[in-house]
This record gives C-alpha cells, sequence and structure tokens, in this order.
C-alpha cells in the first residue's frame, strides 16, 4: 500500500490486523492491469476533493470510506460494479470495527455513484454549511432536519467529489484513460456512447450539488466537455 494512502486508510479504520489486510486488498483491486482511469491515482484525487468539500459532508469518515470503495469493483458493467462494490464494503467494514451504521451508509453511498444523483440543493455555502451541520432554520434535531428537508450532504460530496476531474487541467488525460479502458469497443461506438453522455451532462441545470463545488469547478468542467464534445463531432 503506498504510504500516503495507508496513513489514510489507517486514519480511517484504525491500525488493526483486521483493517491493514482490507486496505491491502482495497488496494490491490484498484491497482488491478486492466484499469487505466480507476486506479489509484482517482481515488487519490477524489479523496483530495472530498478533503476540499469536506465542511459540507454530514459524515464525513462515512463519505471517505465510501470513496475506497466506490470504484473498488470494476468491470466497466454501470450499475453491477456498483452494487459489487457496496456488497464489499458490507462485507469488509465489519471486519474493520466500523459501526453498523456507518456501514449502512458507506454501501448506500456507493451505489449512488451509479446515478451521481443525490437529493441534495444547496442555494449558497451558508446553506451547504447548515447541511452539513445538520440543522436548519427553526429545527431543533438535525437527523429531524435532514429528512425533513431530504437534504443528502453525504451523498452531494460524494458524487461531486467523484466529478470533480471534470473540471481539471489534465481533463484530456482523463479521457484518453476512459478510451482506453473501453479498447474493446469499436471507435464508432464508443463516439456515439460518449458524445450522448457529454450532452446530458451539459444539459443538466448543474453538475454540481454542493455550492462549493459548483463555485469551484462548474464552469471550467462545461468548458472541458464542450471541448470534448466538439472534438468527437468533428
Amino acid at each position: 500500500m503506498s504510504h500516503s494512502l495507508a496513513d489514510g486508510w489507517t486514519g480511517l479504520v484504525g491500525p488493526s490486523h483486521a483493517a491493514g489486510a482490507v486496505g491491502a486488498e482495497l488496494l490491490a483491486r484498484w491497482a488491478e492491469p486492466h484499469r487505466r482511469y480507476h486506479t489509484p491515482d482517482h481515488l487519490r484525487a477524489v479523496l483530495a476533493a472530498i478533503d476540499t468539500l469536506a465542511p459540507v459532508a454530514a459524515d464525513l469518515d462515512a463519505v471517505r470510506l465510501a470513496a475506497w470503495f466506490h470504484d473498488a469493483v470494476y468491470e466497466g458493467r454501470a450499475g453491477s460494479d456498483e452494487e459489487r462494490s457496496a456488497q464489499l464494503a458490507l462485507s469488509r467494514l465489519p471486519r474493520c470495527g466500523v459501526p453498523g451504521e456507518r456501514v449502512a451508509e458507506v454501501a448506500r453511498l456507493v451505489r449512488l455513484t451509479a446515478t451521481h444523483d443525490p437529493d441534495y440543493t444547496a442555494a449558497g455555502p451558508a446553506q451547504d454549511a447548515g447541511a452539513a451541520s445538520g440543522r436548519t432554520a427553526g429545527t431543533a434535531s438535525g437527523r429531524d432536519a435532514g429528512a425533513m428537508s431530504g437534504r443528502d450532504a453525504n451523498g452531494a460530496v460524494l458524487c461531486d467529489a467523484d466529478l470533480a476531474v471534470l473540471a481539471g487541467d489534465a481533463y484530456p488525460a482523463y479521457a484518453s484513460a476512459v478510451r482506453r479502458e473501453y479498447a474493446h469497443v469499436p471507435d464508432e461506438l464508443f463516439r456515439q456512447g460518449r458524445a450522448q453522455m457529454l450532452r446530458r451532462l451539459l444539459a443538466a441545470p448543474r453538475l454540481y450539488r454542493t455550492a462549493l463545488a459548483h463555485e469551484l469547478w462548474e464552469g471550467k468542467a462545461r468548458a472541458n466537455m464542450a471541448a470534448e464534445l466538439a472534438a468527437l463531432e468533428s
């Protein structure tokens, strides 16, 4: 396990032998030879983006654990990969002493990455902060406030972090790595599918649910995707 990722994993689940074994298994999965984009570098990037959005999360440890598991199973089968990754979390995290309620939340978050559609809308940073604390004006209970408003702060942070790559300066390298992961797909079919996905994302009112991610990444992400779409259609 690389040093920085090992430290982060140990900080989340502790130094037990069982936790170390699970961490080693996860890193081995992330380093599988068929991967080109969904690699340890992607895991590091998602964890770094979560750190940026940390004030928004209601359970930051659950979000970080979900990042570790969200592509732990990756065979290029949308929906199936996320479900199997969630099942892996349900199987492995109890061995690390993670409480059952948090294990269930991690599995829920992993499944959410199949759609990147959390039930969360923030009008501004102050609203993000309210969701993170679990309180809104006129409510006494953070848990009740979250239930009443249907605001999934943890899901919003994980999904925004997973999509942060769209705003990166290394976007061309990301797009190239995705193409290599789908090397088995003929060029024309890949071009059509990729263009359809980009059009769908660009048509969405907003890519990022948290106000902070929207402010930091929305404009650059749209510019990057528009440029890729133009190249695909040229």
